[in-house]
């Protein structure tokens, strides 16, 4: 593996900038903002969606953009990526805020765990990255992502007598668990997101060994 020759960046760069951007001038930062937030425009616009599922490889591309452009910076970039990724690609579905900022904040949590130094080397970025894949699944996609299309969602796509089949189904109220239930296991979420993960695994050390990029 390539080693990765920077300049220590300072506290407050580190809550916005990965160690690679930090260095570079004005003009880098935003020339590198726009080619991460173009990779969430291009995400965004091949994808499946089915009720409250997306078919996507958003999940890879917030976490790649947090971990290229620091935390938040890239929450930032993705924001931006999934809002006009949408206006290409809404396919008449009304703007669902919640998983905007759920992608984000995958950006924001993944660039600031692979600013954190635990170590040097793969065995370190493999470390960094299931730490990365179990945050951003517990705090995006089932704290922000789910809780949003159940509390907010629902009544955008759910007609109330698919509700009341369920609760028929399930024997009880249409409840936050019987949903996570559906969501991830019944509609497919949770393939979805595994597969993200997985290319994750397949391309970040990849990605680390071109020096440009600046993932150590």
């Amino acid at each position: 593996m390539s080693k990765c020759v920077q300049k220590t960046p300072r506290f407050w760069e580190k809550l916005v900038f990965s160690d690679l951007l930090a260095s570079k001038s004005v003009a880098g930062k935003i020339a590198y903002t726009g080619l991460v937030a173009a990779l969430c425009i291009v995400t965004n616009m091949f994808e499946i969606k089915f009720a409250s599922v997306q078919y996507s490889l958003t999940v890879f591309s917030s976490v790649l953009a947090g971990m290229l452009a620091g935390p938040l910076l890239g929450f930032g970039a993705v924001f931006l990526g999934d809002g006009l990724g949408y206006l290409y690609n809404g396919a008449g579905f009304p703007y669902y805020w919640w998983v905007a900022l759920s992608c984000a904040t995958m950006a924001l949590l993944a660039g600031a765990v692979v600013n954190v130094r635990i170590g040097k080397g793969k065995k370190a970025l493999y470390i960094k990255l299931a730490i990365i894949c179990v945050l951003t699944f517990a705090v995006c996609s089932v704290g922000i992502n789910t809780t949003g299309m159940y509390y907010l969602g629902l009544p955008l796509y759910f007609p109330q007598n698919v509700r009341q089949a369920v609760e028929e189904v399930f024997g009880g109220e249409f409840s936050f668990g019987i949903y996570f239930v559906i969501r991830f296991f019944i509609l497919g979420q949770i393939w979805n997101s595994l597969v993200n993960y997985a290319l994750l695994f397949v391309a970040l050390p990849l990605l680390s060994t071109i020096k440009s990029l600046g993932i150590c």
